[in-house]
């Protein structure tokens, strides 16, 4: 009984079996080489001029001996701080006697200042060398940037 699947008179099939090819991707640490890092530092003056704020203070005792009956409170006389000093006196009565006044006064000025103060910059070195074995210049020269 002939075959259904090939033709009378036809030559018979022969099966080629297939290869396949298979791939495994995965990760190594390669030794490429070593990276040396140097900071150096340089101190250099630098001349800074800036305007300083000054304040002086002027104290002046003014006597001024009479009696009160409280102590009075501190107070402003324009831009002078008048402090009351005070005493008790036993006579007859107690009675508060103003013995002086303190004047404080303020003042306010500007000059100018002038000094060479020490300016630190650091400089950063990179140096790349390959590892031992390695194919191929990856090597890159030494880099440097100014922070």
């Amino acid at each position: 009984m002939p075959s259904k699947s090939r033709p009378l008179g036809a030559p018979a099939l022969r099966s080629i079996p297939l290869a396949r090819e298979t791939l495994s991707v995965g990760r190594r640490r390669v030794d490429a080489g070593h990276v040396t890092v140097k900071t150096t530092t340089a101190v250099e003056p630098v001349v800074i001029d800036e305007a300083l704020r000054t304040e002086q203070v002027t104290i002046r005792r003014t006597p001024v001996g009479r009696f009160v009956d409280e102590p009075p409170a501190p107070r402003y006389d324009g831009d002078a701080l008048i402090i009351p000093v005070v005493e008790e006196v036993i006579v007859v009565e107690r009675r508060l006697r103003l013995v002086e006044e303190v004047r404080i006064e303020r003042q306010v000025g500007t000059r100018q200042h002038r000094e060479t103060v020490p300016l630190r910059r650091q400089r950063l070195e990179v140096t790349r060398r390959p590892a031992a074995g390695v194919r191929g210049n990856r090597s890159r020269s030494a880099t440097s940037r100014e922070m």
